[in-house]
C-alpha cells in the first residue's frame, strides 16, 4: 500500500535535514534560494506587512511636496512612464513566468538528487521548461478568462435589471447576488489553486522524467486520482496546513528582517532626497528612472534575502511531494530507491554463485 501523506513528512523532513545540514553548504545553499526565488516556491503564505501605521504628519506637507516636487511635470510624461511601465511590465512578466517554468524543473532534479547546478540544468531543461511555460500561459488566460465571466455575466444581468441605476430599492437582490457571486469565486480560484498545485508537483514529474507534455501529464494523472482520492485529498489538506505553518514562521521572521533592513533604508532615501534638493536636481524623466531602477534593485536583494531564509522551505516541499508521489508512480520510484548494481549485490551476499560442476567423463 502506497505511504499516507502524513507518514510522507517524516521523510521530507529527513530530506531536507540531510541535504541541507549533512554536511552544510553555503553555495548549495544560495543556489537553492536562487532557484527558489525564482520557481515561486518561496512559501510566502505569511509574508504581508501590515501597511496601516499612523505615520505623524504636519497639516499640508503633502501638498507642498507634491506642489515643489512633482507640480511642474507635464501630465504627457506621466502618460507615457505609466504606458511604458504597463508595458515593460507585462514583458516582464512573461519572461518571469518563461525562467519559472525552467527553474520549476531545475529545483525538481535539485531536491531529487540533493545537489543544485543551475548552469547545466538550464541548458538540459530549456525543452519541458518550454512546454511548462506554455502551459501555465494557457493556465493564467483561462483562469482570468474564467473570472471575467464569473463576474462580468452577474454584473450585465444586474445592469440590464436597472440594478445600479436605483440600487437602494434592489438592495436585497444585489446583496444576494453579491454573496453567490462571491462564493462562486472562491470555489473557482480554490479549484484553480488546486490544478496548479497537482500540475507543479505531480505532472512536472512526469515530464521531467518521460519527457511529456502537460495535458499528457494530466491524462495519466487523472485515473491515479480517481483511484486513490482520499489519499490525494488528506495530501493537499496537509499541504495546506503545513503552506499555513511554514508561512507563518518565514512571515515573522521576514518581518523582522525587513524593518531592520527597512529603517536605515528610508534614512538613507531621505537624505539622498533631500541632497538633491539642496543640489538643484527635480524630478523628471531620468530622476524618475534612477530612482525607479534603485527601488528594484533593492526590492531584489531583499527578496533574495527572503528566499535565503526560505530554503528550508523551499526543500521541504517539493521532497513532500516526492516522497508522496514515488509510490505511485514506478518511474520517480525507480530514481528515488535505485536498485544495487549486480556486482553490489553479489558482493553483500558473499560473492556469484559457484559455477555447476563438470559433468563426469565418461570412459
Amino acid at each position: 500500500m502506497p505511504i499516507s501523506a502524513v507518514d510522507t513528512i517524516t521523510l521530507a523532513f529527513q530530506h531536507t535535514k540531510r541535504q541541507l545540514a549533512q554536511p552544510f553548504r553555503f553555495w548549495q545553499w544560495t543556489r537553492l534560494a536562487f532557484v527558489g526565488l525564482l520557481a515561486g516556491e518561496m512559501g510566502s503564505g505569511g509574508c504581508n506587512v501590515p501597511s496601516n501605521f499612523n505615520i505623524p504628519r504636519q497639516p499640508g506637507s503633502s501638498r507642498q511636496l507634491l506642489d515643489t516636487g512633482f507640480g511642474g511635470i507635464d501630465p504627457a510624461l506621466y502618460a507615457g512612464l505609466i504606458a511604458v511601465l504597463i508595458v515593460a511590465g507585462l514583458v516582464f512578466a512573461v519572461v518571469m513566468m518563461y525562467v519559472s517554468s525552467v527553474m520549476r524543473f531545475i529545483l525538481f532534479d535539485s531536491v531529487l538528487t540533493k545537489e543544485c547546478h543551475i548552469r547545466q540544468g538550464w541548458g538540459r531543461r530549456q525543452y519541458p521548461g518550454w512546454r511548462f511555460f506554455l502551459w501555465q500561459l494557457g493556465y493564467t488566460l483561462a483562469t482570468l478568462a474564467g473570472a471575467v465571466v464569473l463576474l462580468g455575466i452577474p454584473a450585465a444581468f444586474a445592469f440590464a435589471m436597472g440594478w445600479f441605476t436605483a440600487p437602494r430599492e434592489h438592495l436585497l437582490p444585489l446583496v444576494l447576488g453579491g454573496i453567490v457571486v462571491f462564493f462562486l469565486m472562491m470555489i473557482f480560484f480554490v479549484t484553480a489553486a488546486v490544478v496548479h498545485v497537482m500540475t507543479k508537483d505531480f505532472v512536472v514529474p512526469q515530464m521531467a522524467l518521460e519527457g511529456i507534455g502537460a495535458m499528457e501529464g494530466w491524462r495519466r494523472l487523472w485515473p491515479m486520482l480517481q483511484a486513490e482520492k482520499g489519499g490525494y485529498a488528506v495530501y493537499v489538506l496537509m499541504k495546506i496546513v503545513l503552506a499555513i505553518g511554514a508561512g507563518i514562521v518565514v512571515g515573522v521572521v521576514s518581518l523582522i528582517m525587513g524593518l531592520i533592513i527597512a529603517i536605515p533604508t528610508a534614512g538613507l532615501a531621505i537624505v539622498a532626497v533631500l541632497t538633491g534638493k539642496s543640489a538643484g536636481l527635480e524630478w523628471n524623466a531620468l530622476t524618475i528612472t534612477v530612482a525607479v531602477v534603485v527601488g528594484c534593485v533593492l526590492l531584489a536583494l531583499f527578496l533574495y534575502l527572503l528566499a535565503l531564509i526560505a530554503v528550508p522551505v523551499t526543500v521541504f516541499f517539493p521532497a513532500y511531494s516526492i516522497y508522496f508521489f514515488a509510490p505511485r508512480y514506478r518511474a520517480l520510484s525507480l530514481v528515488l530507491y535505485p536498485r544495487p548494481p549486480v556486482a553490489q549485490t553479489f558482493g553483500t551476499l558473499g560473492g556469484p554463485p559457484e559455477e555447476p560442476p563438470p559433468l563426469p567423463v565418461t570412459p
